[in-house]
């Protein structure tokens, strides 16, 4: 597993100056052509309410102390994201996620686990 890491992205610095705005409406031009990976992507301290989360992939990515609240991650993949002491209230989270896990990963910081089946 490899440390979390700034990404050489555009859109990458649009979260990262926290403008969800902007970045939500220049997603459509990446994720027509597959996943927008954003895997690995340090992530920590950030506000993304309002973050459109469709088509990212935020595999091994690290959530620490976001303000994540009221994102729908149903449709991003997660595997191995952390997301220890974030802001979760009135997000959705994929089925195959249980909410173990995610309490697991807000309180110790462990990376989750989605189930297979």
């Amino acid at each position: 597993m490899s440390r979390p890491r700034k990404l050489d992205h555009p859109l990458f610095l649009l979260l990262t100056e926290e403008k969800i705005d902007s970045f939500n409406s220049q997603k459509a031009d990446y994720v027509s052509s597959g996943l927008l990976n954003f895997q690995g992507a340090d992530l920590r301290g950030l506000n993304l309410r309002g973050l459109d989360a469709a088509g990212i992939d935020f595999r091994d990515a690290y959530f620490r102390s976001c303000d994540l609240r009221g994102i729908d991650f149903r449709e991003a993949q997660l595997e191995g994201a952390s997301m220890n002491r974030a802001k979760i209230s009135g997000c959705y989270f994929a089925n195959n996620l249980s909410a173990e896990e995610i309490v697991m990963s807000l309180t110790t910081g462990t990376r989750m686990r989605c189930n297979t089946q």
